[in-house]
């Protein structure tokens, strides 16, 4: 029979030398006090009545509140290879993505003459372009112009985050998209979008931050313009209103529609029907499911006390 010495310590761990051992304390040793909740009958149902009447109300509210604001179709803007064609760091202002567009932009990338486009892709160069006027009929049958403000309407981090103009160039900011085309279903270049306001143009034009928000339903939104300012700040009044209508986007090769909306709005926002019917749902699963339960306890209940009795 070979002989050999036997390694001790590796048989029996208990006996490994004292400084390879943990801390004999409570949290080392896995000794701290735990809580674990009894899920009984009695708690449960409880809270899911209780979460499905808070739901519901919630969602109520939510609705009715939508349904009572006085208020383009089959666009795909969720389409992939539509979505993704734009060049964030372009629309970031850096000076040369402005030069070299993003492969995803193709095919409008570059023009025909191998002039990069700015802004480039498909979501920029698909921008709605329509324009309206409103007019008040006063009662002598004058017609007021209802100023529309197009400032304000797109979300803040967009405007002051995610675009920036390129730096201007001699206190220029055409000269700074030298070298670059306009997108090709556009009328003027990017620095000409808002020529009377400097602070809305080029990049951080709102009207252009709204439309390269993409929506992800076929119908959608856009916000347009607000109406507060001059007479007609707190409300438009009773009576006749005129909408001069610049049809310049075309809809009809898709199918599509448009519309203008006049909404008003509440503590909550615009019409969004949405958000309130998702609270009923939740709240009705929740009492649905609070129901069930119930059932279920009450009939099974003796049969596990009759099974405790055994």
């Amino acid at each position: 029979m070979a002989s050999g010495s036997y390694n001790v310590s590796r048989a029996f761990p208990e006996a490994a030398p004292q400084q390879n051992r943990p801390d004999n304390t409570a949290f080392t040793q896995q000794r701290l006090p735990a809580w674990q909740p009894l899920l009984s009958a009695g708690t449960v149902l409880p809270l899911f009545f209780g979460l499905g009447l808070a739901f519901l109300a919630i969602g109520l509210g939510l609705y009715f509140t939508s349904e009572g604001i006085q208020e383009l179709s089959n666009y795909f803007q969720n389409n992939r290879r539509y979505s993704i064609s734009r060049d964030d760091e372009q629309l970031s202002g850096l000076t040369w993505a402005l030069h070299h567009p993003a492969q995803e932009c193709k095919p409008y990338q570059y023009n025909r003459q191998g002039v990069p486009i700015a802004p480039c892709g498909s979501v920029a160069n698909s921008l709605f372009n329509d324009t309206f006027e409103l007019f008040y009929q006063q009662a002598n049958g004058s017609l007021a112009l209802v100023t529309l403000d197009k400032g304000g309407i797109s979300w803040w981090t967009d405007t002051n985050v995610k675009f920036h103009n390129p730096e201007p160039v001699n206190n220029s900011l055409c000269k700074a998209f030298s070298g670059t085309a306009k997108p090709p279903f556009w009328s003027k270049t990017a620095c000409e979008l808002d020529p009377n306001d400097s602070n809305n143009t080029g990049f951080v034009n709102e009207a252009f931050i709204v439309w390269m928000r993409t929506a992800a339903l076929p119908t959608f939104r856009k916000l347009y313009a607000r109406i507060r300012q001059d007479n007609f700040s707190a409300a438009l009044p009773q009576g006749t209103y005129h909408l001069n209508i610049n049809y310049s986007y075309p809809v009809l090769g898709f199918h599509g529609s448009k519309k203008i909306i006049l909404s008003t709005l509440s503590w909550m926002g615009g019409k969004n029907p949405f958000l309130g019917i998702a609270y009923l749902v939740v709240g009705a699963a929740c009492l649905l499911g609070g129901i069930l339960m119930t059932v279920v306890h009450f009939k099974y209940r003796h049969r596990n006390e009759d099974d405790d009795d055994d």
